[in-house]
């Protein structure tokens, strides 16, 4: 298990050093077959089932380009400000991919597909800050290892490795930011910014599933501290796979008080790539970071240049979705939603939820409640994002269940526990724990009459204005019928009989 290092006080370290970031962020596209064959593509396949002689790097294999796939990356590259690039080409990235057969991967190296663009993202406060984008190529993804024997799931330690070759050769487009000065101490929420708004962005152009718990969307970051005047680049470091918005935040801090230590100390910071580990909160060594010349990049003989029509390039620039800051406010415009209760929800990082939901029916104020609320404390609690838990189309049908009449907010939150931990939908949690509210009214009698043998003086109490007293019936009923009785209507039953 990876052990924390000396760590400095955070804002100590903004003092001394200026944050200076840079993010990979890699985009799985939603095609229905891969970049370079027709493998279907799709998540969860049995091992090495996804897969053709091109995926495994068999001689004689060819790779032909996904049109598809080009039109996506197009698309993202005009959703990012970008200028598209006439004609881009492939090209070989070597080094040994032990998830890779071939042993090189098939991406673009200097003439990538769209490039200089930017994006504008939003702080908690409502700040803007502009992110430059240098580029956004088109690649292909690796494979999965799968490393046994070890306690803690990576290289380190194992025994021996598996490989699944199901997502080696999925579309992947790449966007690499320029330097980003200036973000000092928000640097750690500026990430996790960025990286949901590259999210956003690509679901609501639906080229992505976006699922950072699946690694549909995931993060490197890169990090290196100025000393404060100095007008020098500290040397980087780069956490990769980053996959969850909340770890992008830590990772980032922790990166920031770790090299502050070490600077300060008189160390020296090694280039490297890092890896984060969300038990403990930190990160530790992977590899030495290699630049572009290591990888001996060369065009790729097999593949011709990919030179869109600017007719085509107009077209997906006419379809593209509204900004997302235009999106925010004619959302909050909509919804109705206060300037606090909004500013909530773009916090949350759970926009795209909270539309989910009220689109497939529930009310936007309800959706913000149960996403900003029971959902992201489960998620909290676990570590992990809130839409890896339930899905929109869930928690709509939670909310329809509650605004019917079948659900309180108690046993709601007890169905959600049952939809997280996988028993099926809400219904279905309702039918196999038996949760709905008991709207007979002769098994609430029953279950009063119960209650009042137990405590004969309280309707006595009521009828001598002592109506706080029914508070114990209740209490007694709700106890009874495991909280599936309406409190409510259990009042008004005891009311009743107290005027007999």
């Amino acid at each position: 298990m990876a052990q924390p290092a000396e760590l400095m006080d955070f804002d100590k370290a903004i003092e001394l050093f200026e944050p200076v970031l840079g993010f990979e962020v890699h985009v799985e596209l939603n095609t229905k077959t891969k970049m370079f064959s027709d493998a279907p593509n799709f998540f969860g396949g049995e091992p090495n089932t996804n897969v053709t002689p091109v995926d495994l790097g068999l001689p004689g294999s060819l790779p032909v380009v996904n049109e598809q796939a080009i039109k996506y990356s197009i698309s993202l590259g005009l959703a990012l400000g970008c200028e598209i690039r006439p004609s881009s080409r492939f090209a070989r990235k070597n080094y040994f991919y032990p998830d890779l057969a071939k042993n090189y991967q098939i991406s673009q190296y200097d003439e990538p597909i769209a490039f200089d663009g930017s994006v504008e993202v939003e702080l908690a406060d409502g700040r803007l800050f502009q992110i430059p984008i240098e580029r956004a190529h088109m690649e292909e993804d690796a494979g999965k290892l799968t490393h046994v024997g070890g306690a803690t799931g990576r290289i380190q330690g194992a025994e021996y490795s598996l490989v699944d070759y199901n997502r080696a050769g999925v579309p992947l487009v790449e966007i690499v930011t320029n330097i980003i000065y200036g973000a000092e101490r928000d640097a750690p929420e500026l990430a996790k910014a960025y990286v949901s708004t590259i999210r956003d962005i690509v679901r609501s152009l639906g080229i992505s599933d976006a699922k950072m718990e699946r690694g549909n969307l995931r993060c490197d970051a890169n990090i290196s501290l100025s000393p404060r005047g100095s007008g020098k680049l500290g040397t980087r470091t780069e956490t990769k796979n980053v996959n969850s918005l909340r770890s992008v935040e830590r990772a980032i801090r922790y990166e920031i008080q770790r090299q502050a230590a070490i600077l300060a100390a008189g160390g020296t910071i090694i280039q490297e790539t890092r890896h984060w580990h969300e038990d403990t909160g930190v990160t530790s060594a992977g590899r030495p970071k290699s630049d572009a010349d290591d990888y001996r990049y060369f065009p790729e003989p097999d593949l011709l240049p990919v030179a869109p029509s600017l007719e085509l390039i107009e077209e997906l620039r006419a379809a593209l979705p509204e900004a997302p800051a235009i999106r925010r406010r004619r959302l909050k415009e909509a919804w109705g939603f206060t300037d606090l209760e909004f500013q909530d929800v773009a916090n949350s990082g759970l926009l795209v939820e909270i539309e989910e939901t009220a689109a497939a029916g529930a009310s936007a104020a309800q959706a913000r409640k149960w996403w900003t609320g029971e959902i992201a404390r489960l998620a909290n609690a676990a570590s992990v994002d809130a839409s890896s838990l339930v899905s929109p189309a869930d928690v709509a049908e939670l909310i329809g269940l509650i605004e019917s009449g079948e659900l309180t907010d108690r046993l709601a939150r007890q169905v959600l526990e049952g939809v997280v931990a996988g028993e099926g939908s809400p219904s279905a949690v309702v039918q196999s724990r038996g949760l709905a509210v008991v709207s007979d009214d002769g098994a609430l009698i029953a279950a009063i009459d119960d209650a009042l043998a137990a405590q004969p003086d309280v309707l006595d109490k009521i009828r001598d204005g002592k109506v706080q007293a029914a508070g114990a019936v209740i209490g007694a009923v709700m106890k009874a019928m495991k909280g599936t009785a309406d409190a409510a209507r259990v009042r008004e039953l005891v009311l009743e009989r107290a005027q007999q």
